[in-house]
């Protein structure tokens, strides 16, 4: 009666790393990820609308129909980006995600605290490459190539 306990316990143990295995893998073995599915309605570096969803055609799933959503796939190997997000009445939320849906940074438009969310979205490198002087404005440093 030992023995079959200790291996409906082994059966029990293995069935549970294999499963917790599966479920941690899945997510990065999965092709049509939120990046693949956003690569086929919108070019780098341009900000598109994502077309509200319906139940034959949503590009990610769970989406809210009462929101609007825009899109932007940046690529900085070029240059840093600039960003202005104009404040409306409704609720306003930009965020940037890596490539493996990590969230790294969201401001809304009540942590904004201004009229416009402006945000410059560069790597560590081209921040090292600004001049350190506070008195520079932003008008005053040269444009990305």
């Amino acid at each position: 009666m030992m023995r079959l306990a200790l291996w409906l316990l082994g059966a029990l143990l293995l069935g549970g790393i294999v499963h917790l295995a599966t479920v941690l893998l899945l997510p990065s073995l999965a092709s049509q990820d939120a990046y693949a599915r956003v690569s086929a309605i919108a070019p780098v570096n341009a900000i598109i609308p994502v077309p509200p969803p319906t139940p034959e055609n949503e590009v990610m799933p769970f989406m809210d129909p009462a929101f609007a959503i825009s899109v932007c796939r940046y690529d900085l190997s070029r240059g840093s980006l600039k960003f202005s997000v104009p404040i409306g009445q409704a609720y306003t939320s930009v965020s940037f995600y890596t490539r493996g849906d990590v969230a790294y940074y969201a401001i809304n438009d009540r942590a904004a605290g201004r009229r416009t969310i402006e945000l410059d979205l560069m790597t560590a490198a081209q921040r090292a490459d600004l001049p350190e002087n506070e008195d520079i404005t932003r008008a005053d440093r040269p444009l990305p190539a």
